[in-house]
C-alpha cells in the first residue's frame, strides 16, 4: 500500500466530506484539530493506525516553551520568546530557518496556555534538570512526564470536543484542481477498499520520513545504519507530496538523533544522566567524546564505536535521580540496569576491562577535582565526583524523527519554490521543515513537540479560519 500520490483529476464521487481534514493524530495533528474547531469549522482526523499514538507516545513528552504562567508559578519570571530564539540558533549555529524559530518560540508558549484554559490539559516545568542548551527552566510536561500520556490527555480533549478521528484511514492521494488547490483526500483502508473525502482545507501532520529506509539513506546517509526509535508510519508521504506539488524543501538533512537508548532493550535512557556527572565509555571502557555536546549528536558519536555500543556509568545519586523518569523505571524492571558495588564487579557485569574501567574512572575523578581538565572539553567540576556502588546501562545510538520538511510560512501555509503559499494546504511537526537546521547537532531538546504542537496550533488557527470564511 503507496501513499504520496496526487492526482489532478477529479475525483469520481465524494463519500464525506469536511471543511479542516488533517492526516495525522499525533501531538501536532490533534492540537491542530482542537484549535480549527474553535473556529466554528467542522474537522476530521484521519490517522492511518488502528489506534492513535505515533511518535508523540514514543517520545518524553516534553515540550520547551518561554514566558508562560507555568514557569511564573516556578520563579521562572524573566524567560521571553527571544530568548528561546536565541538558544535555538546557538545550538544549531545560526543555521536554523529564522522564520520558523520565532513562529515556534512566539506561538508554542500561547499555545499551552490555550491547552490548558480550553482543553484542560495539566502543565508541570521540569525544574530539577537544566535541558542541554536550554538557559531557562521552560520543559513542561503533564502530570506522567510521559509522552504516551501527552497523547492520551489530547486524544481525550478532541473526544470532549466531538471532533471524528477515523482510524486505519492511510491516505494515499490527494487531488489538486487549479492552482493546486487541495479539494479531496483517498482513503486506503487495510483490506484495500478506498474512499474520497472532500475538504476546503488540509493539514498535514503525518510527521518525518524516518520510517522510511531509502529516503533515510538518501537524506541522512550518517545514521542509515543505526535504530529507528520512532513511529514505523513516517514514511514521508508530506515530502512525497510537496515534491510532486513543487514546494519548497529545507534541511532534510537535519534529525534529532539519541545517543543513550538501552540495548536491546529499545528504552530512552534520561541524558540527565550525563548532565548531572555521568559518562560514557565505549567497549574498551574508555571516554570518546564530551556527553555534554547534546545527545542528539551523541547519536553519531556512539554508532562509531566498536560494535555500534556504549555504557552509560553513573553512581547511586544519579540512579536515584533517574528514577523519577517513567523510561528509567522501564528500564530497571527489563534488567537493563547493571549494579556494580566497585570497579571489579563493574568490570564483570558489563563485559569491559576493569583496568580500562579504573583508568578512567580514576581520570573523571581527576577532571571532577579539577586536578586535570578533559581533553573532549568537557566540565566536570561543577558535579559531585562518581561514588560506588556504580551502575551501568548498555546503549546505542538511534535516528528519532527527521528534523526537513515542507518550508511554512507565519500561518504554517506550505510554500511552493518561489516563496509563495498554496492555497489550502497547512503543515506543521515532521511533515513541516523545523527549527534545528541541516545537521544532527542542532537539534536542541524538545525541538519536536515544539513545532509539532506550536505549528499545529497555527496550522489549525489559519485553516480553520480560511474554511470558515469560504462558506461564509
Amino acid at each position: 500500500m503507496s501513499g504520496g500520490r496526487i492526482s489532478r483529476q477529479t475525483p469520481d464521487r465524494i463519500d464525506a466530506e469536511a471543511d479542516v481534514v488533517v492526516i495525522g493524530a499525533g501531538a501536532c495533528g490533534l492540537v491542530a484539530a482542537l484549535r480549527a474547531k474553535a473556529t466554528g469549522a467542522e474537522v476530521m482526523v484521519l490517522e492511518r493506525d488502528g489506534s492513535p499514538s505515533g511518535s508523540t507516545s514514543m517520545s518524553s513528552g516534553f515540550v520547551p516553551a518561554p514566558a508562560t504562567r507555568f514557569q511564573r508559578a516556578i520563579d521562572v519570571a524573566d524567560d521571553t520568546p527571544q530568548r528561546f530564539e536565541a538558544d535555538i540558533m546557538a545550538k544549531s549555529k545560526g543555521r536554523s530557518a529564522p522564520s520558523l524559530a520565532r513562529l515556534a518560540t512566539q506561538t508554542i508558549g500561547p499555545a499551552l496556555e490555550w491547552l490548558a484554559d480550553t482543553h484542560g490539559l495539566e502543565w508541570i516545568v521540569l525544574h530539577d534538570f537544566l535541558y542541554p542548551g536550554h538557559s531557562r527552566h521552560r520543559m513542561h510536561a503533564v502530570p506522567e512526564k510521559t509522552g504516551a500520556a501527552l497523547e492520551a490527555r489530547l486524544l481525550a480533549a478532541v473526544e470532549a470536543a466531538e471532533i471524528p478521528i477515523v482510524t486505519e484511514a492511510h491516505v494515499t492521494t490527494l487531488f489538486a484542481e487549479a492552482e493546486d488547490r487541495i479539494t479531496a483526500v483517498e482513503i486506503t483502508r487495510p483490506d484495500g477498499a478506498t474512499e474520497m473525502l472532500g475538504c476546503t482545507a488540509l493539514v498535514l501532520a503525518c510527521n518525518g520520513f524516518g520510517g522510511n529506509a531509502a529516503l533515510v539513506r538518501q537524506h541522512i546517509p550518517e545514521i542509515a545504519d543505526g535504530l529507528y526509535y520512532g513511529h514505523q508510519g513516517n514514511t514521508g508521504d508530506a515530502l512525497v507530496w510537496g515534491e510532486t506539488l513543487g514546494a519548497r524543501i529545507e534541511h532534510l538533512s537535519g534529525y534529532q538523533g539519541h545517543g543513550s537508548l538501552a540495548h536491546p532493550h529499545g528504552i530512552l535512557i534520561s541524558w540527565a544522566l550525563m548532565m548531572e556527572g555521568g559518562i560514557q565509555v565505549n567497549a574498551d571502557g574508555v571516554r570518546f567524546s564530551n556527553e555534554h555536546g547534546g545527545y542528539s549528536e551523541q547519536a553519531v558519536n556512539v554508532l562509531k564505536q566498536p560494535g555500534g555500543i556504549a555504557w552509560n556509568i553513573y553512581d547511586a545519586r544519579l540512579h536515584a535521580f533517574a528514577k523519577g523518569f517513567p523510561d528509567y523505571r522501564e528500564a530497571m524492571a527489563a534488567g537493563a540496569v547493571k549494579k556494580a558495588g566497585d570497579v571489579r564487579e563493574l568490570g564483570s557485569v558489563t563485559g569491559l576491562s576493569e583496568a580500562a574501567l579504573d583508568t578512567t574512572l580514576g581520570e573523571v575523578a581527576r577532571y571532577q577535582s579539577g586536578q586535570a581538565a578533559d581533553p573532549f572539553g568537557r566540565e566536570f567540576t561543577g558535579k559531585p565526583a562518581l561514588a560506588a556502588p556504580l551502575f551501568a546501562v548498555k546503549v546505542t545510538g538511534a535516528l528519532f524523527h527527521t528534523q526537513g520538511g515542507l518550508m511554512i510560512d507565519g500561518e504554517a501555509r506550505v510554500l511552493r519554490e518561489d516563496g509563495s503559499p498554496f492555497a489550502n494546504l497547512f503543515a506543521g511537526g515532521g511533515a513541516a521543515c523545523g527549527v534545528s537546521g541541516p545537521d544532527v547537532s542542532g537539534y536542541l531538546s524538545g525541538n519536536g513537540l515544539l513545532t509539532a504542537v506550536g505549528f499545529g496550533f497555527v496550522a489549525g488557527d489559519a485553516a480553520g479560519k480560511q474554511a470558515s470564511a469560504s462558506l461564509t
